[in-house]
């Protein structure tokens, strides 16, 4: 049975390839019978096909991968899985091949009809939209990453401390210069399942560009209170042990926006393309001064505009404006922050 209903799975998974590749165009054949998601899918196909216009590039061909994490319920007549969809999607622009990369979760629900297995729903959150910082709550045998891997369970530790400076107030801190490429590489080192040394939150994408910025030699400002400052101490129990601004975005937004003579700054730009490696881009979906994303920019296209990274919905060199993100909305705001050259 488990193959009949998956033959199912891969029809769709190549639909969903063709679309990312070729948007716009209507499949002649779809097991998906969700009318609620086809329309919402035709409707996305065609703000692809504009966006790709609009953006100047030409799509080569797309690779999406599909790993069921978890089977919810399972009968001879109904199949409710949990999938991981992995596209990587290879586009020219300016002579220049690229590829990004975009790591999905759904829920789909499979039914046998009289032709075969059919996908009745399909149903896909939006984690992005989500300020929760809620770690996931599992216990280390059942926490997975978005492939279905078990992940390592972070250890108890004393606050994070960069090696070659302190900060904080302390005496004779010196600066340090922001090392753009390290964070850029951290980035693109842990933008699918996450650095294991540090929690995995539900709503993961501020704590991943902390640690990027961490890695760039950021200087950690611990006060012990999660409410200022900007550090990382882990989870030990019931006690979560870091700033907000470590790990929620819209704190994360207002400690990037204060002036403070020394440690993490940075200033806020009105242009894309005023960004360089390392920096932060942020997003307000509803457009109401609440920001709920955070992403970090680790490459460009051949026009110069940022490719970013990020977490909670896997990604790696995705466009900066993340208008093909289920999250965005005509109402989506920007802050664009350049991190200084020294901390």
């Amino acid at each position: 049975m488990e193959q009949e209903w998956k033959q199912s799975l891969y029809a769709y998974v190549d639909q969903v390839n063709k679309g990312r590749v070729a948007p716009g165009t209507e499949p002649r054949h779809s097991s998906v019978k969700d009318p609620r998601f086809l329309v919402a899918q035709g409707e996305r196909s065609r703000r692809l096909a504009e966006w790709y216009s609009r953006r100047g590039i030409t799509p080569l061909r797309g690779e999406t991968g599909v790993r069921t994490v978890r089977t919810v319920r399972q009968n001879p007549y109904e199949v409710v899985a949990d999938v991981a969809l992995h596209s990587a999607l290879y586009y020219e622009k300016g002579g220049i091949s690229q590829r990004e990369d975009v790591i999905d979760s759904e829920r789909l629900t499979f039914v046998r009809g009289q032709a075969g297995w059919e996908i009745a729903t399909v149903e896909r959150s939006v984690p992005e939209r989500n300020s929760l910082r809620r770690p996931l709550q599992a216990e280390p045998a059942l926490r997975f990453s978005k492939w279905g891997e078990p992940l390592a369970e972070p250890q108890p530790s004393q606050p994070l401390l960069n090696r070659k400076v302190l900060r904080g107030g302390s005496a004779g801190a010196r600066e340090v210069r922001y090392r753009r490429e390290e964070a850029a590489a951290y980035a693109d080192r842990w933008w699918k399942d996450g650095n294991p040394e540090f929690e995995i939150f539900e709503v993961d994408c501020t704590n991943y560009v902390s640690q990027c910025l961490f890695a760039g030699g950021a200087p950690i400002h611990y006060t012990g209170k999660r409410e200022t400052g900007w550090w990382y101490k882990g989870y030990n129990g019931a006690q979560e042990w870091w700033s907000y601004s470590w790990a929620v975005s819209d704190s994360l937004q207002r400690y990037l926006s204060a002036v403070r003579p020394s440690g993490l700054r940075a200033e806020a730009v009105d242009r894309p393309e005023q960004l360089m490696l390392g920096d932060v881009i942020q997003y307000d979906w509803d457009g109401n001064g609440h920001y709920q994303h955070s992403t970090i920019v680790t490459a460009f296209d051949a026009e110069g505009l940022p490719l970013v990274n990020a977490r909670t919905v896997s990604s790696r060199h995705r466009f900066w404006d993340y208008r093909d993100s289920y999250a965005w909305t005509d109402k989506t705001a920007y802050r664009f922050f350049h991190i200084n050259d020294y901390l």
